[in-house]
């Protein structure tokens, strides 16, 4: 079984609490047995897939495999193309270079449906939403990128893994992946 999940914010991405006033896993009534796969932190937002099916980890979380997830992630301020390229390239973040990616402006830039609490609201620094494509996924990793060039994140939401959208799952919802979701979860 591979399940879809769209993590809300201040969600664990477990079973069990940690002490934190975060939510987790168990308010959701998942099926017996399944596990997340892979992490999104309690401050992000998005795409988690949960299964019973051993194996599933390694099969999508090793870098080697390249296996791609897109982010959304709205910063602080306006990345120029140099800043943009230069995540592209990779930036140093805790004495590890991460591997290249792919990194863009999104334009037009996204109708996100606001999030309880609302992100902090600036007068004098606009915010941007940018796209990035990653294979890997170190801790906090899209937001030490960010900060790395300068714009910080303000809301970060993974919409894509492989090549199975987010789309139509609201968040807090879920829902067991058929046979063709299954194959774009994997291309």
């Amino acid at each position: 079984m591979l399940i879809a999940f769209h993590k809300p914010y201040r969600v664990l991405s477990q079973f069990t609490a940690d002490g934190s006033a975060n939510r987790t896993l168990a308010d959701f009534h998942f099926p017996p047995r399944v596990y997340s796969i892979g992490r999104l932190d309690a401050d992000s937002e998005g795409l988690l897939l949960l299964s019973d099916e051993p194996g599933l980890n390694t099969r999508l979380l090793e870098p080697g495999r390249a296996h791609a997830r897109i982010y959304w992630a709205q910063v602080e301020g306006v990345p120029s193309d140099e800043a943009l390229e230069k995540l592209a390239r990779g930036v140093v973040i805790q004495g590890h270079k991460t591997l290249p990616c792919r990194a863009w402006l999104l334009h037009p830039q996204p109708e996100v449906p606001p999030r309880e609490p609302p992100i902090r609201f600036r007068k004098s620094v606009p915010d941007r939403w940018i796209g990035l494509e990653l294979v890997e996924g170190k801790n906090r990793q899209v937001r030490r990128m960010t900060a790395a060039i300068g714009h910080p994140t303000l809301r970060l939401i993974r919409v894509r893994i492989g090549k199975f959208e987010l789309k139509e799952i609201a968040a807090g919802k879920w829902k067991e992946l058929g046979d063709a979701e299954r194959k774009l979860v994997f291309a």
